[in-house]
């Protein structure tokens, strides 16, 4: 099962105790703030999660995998994520 937007809201409204409806504000917030810096190509650094980045991946040959046509998928960009070391050591010692 998939943590949600209204999950996190959900959570951040039990924690906090501020009103759902501000709850709901400060997530949407967050996430816009996210996406805009993501758009002008800078990184996000969270101390103790990771980072996001955005990569830039070249035009290359693909195919068709129904028909086996050859066809030219357009150079586009993607966002990864590198996990940090310590979010990394907390996954792999929940063996």
């Amino acid at each position: 099962m998939a943590l949600t937007k209204e999950k996190i809201i959900h959570a951040v409204y039990e924690k906090t105790q501020m009103p759902k409806s501000r709850a709901r504000e400060v997530v949407e917030s967050l996430l816009e703030l996210i996406k805009s810096t993501l758009e002008s190509g800078e990184d996000i650094l969270i101390s103790g999660f990771g980072k996001f980045m955005v990569k830039h991946k070249k035009a290359r040959r693909g195919r068709n995998p129904q028909t086996k046509a050859d066809l030219q998928l357009p150079a586009r960009k993607v966002v990864v994520f590198k996990t940090s070391g310590v979010l990394r050591k907390r996954l792999n010692s929940q063996s």
